[in-house]
């Protein structure tokens, strides 16, 4: 690094004059982008039969905008850097209220997947400007933590939120005396806010300096086709229907690490990169940036396990599912606030350290969900118009591990945020912003394919266990297991196969969250050594080699 580079302000941006507004705004904008990750999925069975989309292609609807919104980052966060943050996250949320009209008036397929991919573009531009815009408008010390809490605990809500808020969108019939379809409206709900964030931020949000002209192109198509094979390759890798082996899944992560190789080589070169290599060279930075992949592929893959377990197996309703996760959004919000006050008092590795260990306690919680799931006990409950799992208790085998989950996560994402970009460089804050974000987005990708892989092994097993019992029960309570059920979808024997293996390989999946939060607490205890009142502050970035 050079010594221009190396004493280059961290603060150049002038201040904007209604902080107040403009933190609103930003958190909006942040909670929209991520609850529209899981907004979809209640609705994904009545988007299939409204358009008649198949099963396997049905996965796209989320996985189109996971690839696109995580793919795309670096380049949106860089993107911010050179041609002003406002600018970007305008465009960015325009982008995405245009692409949410598209999709809820899509008449097909092709339609409604091109929008989901677009949405993931203006997310991919809005989300690392957003982080960023809160790093310039706020000085360092306790006003920047409060701003910055309140931007984690977005990040944390909007996955509960977006169940929720799905679950009862999905539910109705119309709006305005308007007739249609449910689902339509889960898309429909952004185009206001979008629009209406996009032309407030001139009002609130001041303008950072451009520089334009300095697009590192060999450095973004590299990086970014490198990270679509990533987030590609892994969302294949999680499904059921291609696993590990397969060449889907195989290829793309091949050509992930050829990409991405020759992405640093560019960018060791580039006299403008698009990643600044010093990013990733100080070690407060290194170690917030792997502590942020790993601890939240944890959580994403909770929420997926835990909210099939309690509509499949405990046999709630999409809308009481998303309910269910409320507490989780209480939860995070109030530890974030918690961390956010101790922050300056207390070193962020005692922080966020503290907040995986709880975290990992709670998803060791969830490991221990027990029901009986023989074979002729789940037969009797189904053929009861019940489900395996009907006599789980809510409120002792459940809610106090989504609470300890939500407060231990709340105390990780605050402080893990303000160490992962404290003393970039005003002018690289947008990338800095849009490695952070990557670092999710791929660590949700990789821990849902690692998860399913473990939770589907756990299945199969218990699966391949319980064969013949299968059968004896059937015979022995005299039940045709051809027989249809759930709207002639399954049939009871299926019903029943599923419900009798499903915990076991849920449990598993959580019991490797578990571990992998605790490979997150002590990637923090271990490296991350920046102390409280340093974060008061934003210094000269060290020089690369010095830490």
């Amino acid at each position: 690094m050079t010594q221009e580079s190396a004493d280059a302000p961290v603060a150049e941006e002038t201040p904007s004059r209604h902080p107040g507004w403009a933190l609103v705004l930003i958190s909006v904008a942040q909670l929209m982008v991520i609850l529209d990750a899981t907004i979809t999925n209640i609705a994904l069975p009545y988007i299939g039969r409204d358009l008649d989309i198949s099963q396997a292609n049905l996965t796209w609807i989320v996985t189109g905008y996971a690839l696109a919104f995580g793919g795309l980052l670096l380049l949106g966060g860089r993107l911010g850097d050179l041609y002003g943050r406002r600018k970007i996250f305008m465009t960015g949320l325009t982008i995405f209220a245009i692409a949410s009209l598209l999709g809820g008036l899509a008449t097909n397929e092709a339609l409604l997947l091109s929008a989901r991919g677009l949405q993931g573009f203006g997310a991919a531009l809005a989300s690392p400007a957003a982080l960023a815009l809160i790093y310039t408008t706020f000085p360092p010390g306790p006003k920047r933590n409060r701003a910055f809490a309140i931007y984690a605990a977005m990040s944390g809500v909007g996955a509960a939120v977006g169940l929720i808020l799905g679950g009862y969108l999905t539910g109705l019939n119309g709006v305005a005396g308007i007739e249609m379809s449910g689902w339509r409206l889960t898309f429909l709900i952004n185009v206001p806010i979008g629009l209406a964030a996009a032309f407030l931020a001139p009002r609130v949000l001041t303008e950072s300096e451009s520089h334009p002209g300095e697009l590192d192109v060999p450095g973004a198509i590299t990086g970014t086709l490198g990270l679509l094979s990533v987030v590609f390759g892994l969302s294949r890798a999680g499904n059921e229907a291609y696993g590990w082996s397969d060449p889907q899944t195989v290829f793309p992560l091949v050509a992930a690490v050829l990409l991405l190789a020759s992405f640093i080589a560019i960018e060791q070169r580039a006299e403008h990169p698009l990643l600044p290599l010093r990013i990733l060279k100080d070690r407060t930075r290194a170690a917030s940036f792997a502590a942020m992949m790993v601890a939240p592929a944890a959580m994403f893959a909770m929420f997926f396990f835990l909210s099939l377990f309690i509509q499949q197996i405990v046999g709630y309703s999409p809308l009481r599912a998303g309910f269910a996760f409320l507490p989780f959004s209480f939860g995070i919000v109030f530890g974030a606030g918690l961390a956010s006050n101790l922050v300056n008092r207390i070193d962020p590795r005692f922080l966020a350290g503290t907040g995986t260990l709880l975290a990992s306690g709670g998803l060791f919680g969830f490991s221990r969900l027990a029901i009986d799931d023989s074979p002729a006990a789940v037969l009797e409950a189904v053929l009861a118009g019940g489900s395996a799992g009907q006599d789980v208790s809510y409120l002792t085998s459940i809610l106090p591990f989504v609470l300890l989950m939500a407060l231990g996560m709340g105390m990780v994402f605050v402080p893990l945020t303000l160490t992962a970009v404290h003393r970039v460089p005003a002018h690289d804050s947008g990338i800095g912003s849009g490695v952070l974000n990557t670092a999710q987005q791929v660590g949700g990708a990789l821990g849902l394919a690692t998860l399913s892989t473990v939770a589907l092994h756990f299945t199969q097993n218990r699966s391949a266990e319980i064969g013949p019992e299968i059968g004896q029960a059937f015979a022995a309570a005299g039940v045709d297991p051809q027989q249809p059920v759930s709207d002639n979808v399954l049939t009871l024997g299926e019903v029943v196969g599923f419900q009798s293996s499903f915990t076991a390989g849920a449990t598993s999946a959580f019991l490797a969250g578990s571990a992998m939060m605790l490979l997150a607490s002590a990637i923090i205890w271990t490296q991350l050594r920046i102390k409280h009142h340093e974060l008061a502050t934003d210094g000269a970035e060290t020089p690369a080699g010095v830490v």
